[in-house]
């Protein structure tokens, strides 16, 4: 049987942070009701002109600089010319053979080390409206079009055809997402559109240069939507080829619910968009002082956040990958951290404790800060580390006060779960306990020291779990010792 290599190249669309369209006035807001953001630019009537939006230049150079590209010192719209019921101009506004910036890369930490993807270009463009095919009171006879996207600023980001497996694939969407969030070009927000992925798919055999039939595939709304459409495509593929069939090329929509692709339409090539340049607007002209202002303005990346973190606070790859992904995320760790003075400590109750805390109620990491604010992370790290209460209570009163709202102090003190470190009242119970357990003590005196852990054990039933362990360790020792 043939071995195949599968070719995967993603297309991604990140929808612009600014506040109106690309080519107009009107609010670039989501979840409004239907056709209320519409003005007779987006709408495409007759004799109106658009006017670039200087905050979607401003943008699209953060991530352009970002991830590595070569910004364009000129760059041109054109007019890409389809068919659609929500494109009402007739044609799309976006950049062709003159695109905004090129080149660049997205680096990804693989089970193998260190892959660096290409990019090809990164453009701008404006969306479409929305199809509605549900909630209609004409039920399923008709649909409706939301024109409320249509001129919504968009980044297209697309990348070079050098993925070779769905993982690769979920993994360079990650820091793809994490770079326009942390740059502030995009909320990331694949559920609401905010970024969508389409995929290119072919299969060549092992050790070929030449690219096998490609099949681009949509409706991709997640990252794990993204690695399994790409698994079912693959292997879809992957049959027919060794059945002696040949692949199609086509666009093919991802249906969530079976895990399968089906057949939408024909693949389309440039020619047939019929590009020209747009006569309506001036080409973008960015200088090397707009360039390096924007430069200075990026803030620090995740891969060098990360690296600092390992770096500077001890924090291991694994954890400082996951607190980096996401910059509200990494952002409440250090300010947990700052406060705590120790971010070891604070970053392992994040991990294992507070992300597990917010995936079961679906907290989204951005409303982490919200929901509990890091200064009372911050007091059971600190509370912890001193010595105050026992890891057993620390866990308790984080868990509490993440389920009640309740302040992680006044839950120490109204449960009585402060430690006990008065060594008089710890050698009282470590004497009771020695009364308690004679044919253990006469164990220990006989050279079975191992014991001691039971007793040990006996002590901090005693308390409650709040006595300080090395305290117990140490007069239980003495005393058995005869030192007490």
């Amino acid at each position: 049987m043939s071995c195949w290599e599968p070719v995967v190249g993603l297309e991604v669309h990140a929808q612009l942070l600014t506040r109106t369209k690309i080519f107009c006035g009107c609010a670039n807001r989501f979840g409004d009701p239907p056709n209320t953001n519409t003005c007779p630019v987006c709408l495409g009537f007759p004799g109106a002109l658009p006017v670039l939006n200087r905050q979607v230049v401003e943008l699209a150079l953060r991530m352009a600089l970002a991830s590595g590209c070569t910004v364009q010192r000129r760059s041109l719209f054109a007019r890409k010319n389809y068919f659609y019921p929500d494109l009402p101009k007739g044609y799309q506004i976006s950049q062709f053979d003159q695109p905004l910036a090129t080149g660049g890369r997205i680096t990804v930490e693989t089970s193998g080390g260190p892959r660096r993807f290409g990019l090809t270009r990164i453009h701008l463009e404006e969306d479409a409206g929305k199809l509605v095919h549900e909630g209609l009171r004409s039920g399923g006879e008709a649909s409706g079009v939301d024109f409320n996207r249509s001129g919504v600023p968009l980044i297209e980001i697309v990348g070079e055809p050098e993925i070779r497996s769905p993982e690769e694939a979920y993994l360079y969407l990650q820091r793809l997402r994490s770079l326009v969030t942390y740059t502030g070009v995009c909320d990331g927000n694949m559920e609401e559109g905010s970024l969508r992925c389409d995929a290119n798919v072919s299969l060549r055999p092992e050790g070929a240069t030449a690219f096998g039939t490609r099949v681009e595939v949509k409706n991709l709304n997640s990252f794990r939507n993204v690695q399994r459409a790409l698994e079912h495509e693959i292997a879809r593929q992957r049959d027919t080829l060794e059945s002696g069939g040949k692949v199609v090329q086509e666009t093919r929509l991802y249906d969530a619910a079976t895990g399968e692709t089906r057949p939408m339409r024909s693949k389309e090539e440039a020619h047939d968009y019929r590009y020209f340049p747009e006569p309506d607007l001036l080409p973008i002209e960015v200088d090397e002082a707009w360039v390096e202002h924007t430069r200075a303005a990026l803030p620090e990346l995740p891969a060098e956040r990360k690296a600092r973190l390992i770096r500077d606070a001890g924090i291991p790859e694994a954890e400082a990958h996951l607190l980096t992904l996401d910059r509200p995320l990494a952002d409440y760790f250090e300010q947990a951290a700052g406060a705590a003075g120790d971010a070891r400590e604070t970053s392992k109750w994040i991990v294992r404790d507070l992300l597990r805390f917010a995936k079961e109620e679906k907290v989204d990491v951005a409303a982490l800060a919200g929901r509990f604010p890091p200064e009372r992370l911050a007091f059971v790290v600190r509370a912890r580390v001193r010595g105050e209460i026992t890891a057993a209570s620390a866990a308790e009163v984080l868990e509490a006060a993440w389920r009640t709202g309740g302040d992680p102090e006044a839950i120490v003190r109204e449960r009585g779960l402060a430690q006990i470190s008065d060594e008089s009242e710890i050698a009282g119970i470590v004497a009771r306990v020695i009364e308690q357990n004679p044919s253990q003590v006469e164990q220990f005196r006989s050279g079975k020291e191992a014991v001691a852990g039971f007793l040990v054990g006996q002590v901090m039933k005693a308390t409650g779990g709040k006595a300080k362990p090395d305290v117990v360790n140490r007069l239980l020792r003495d005393a058995l010792r005869g030192r007490a």
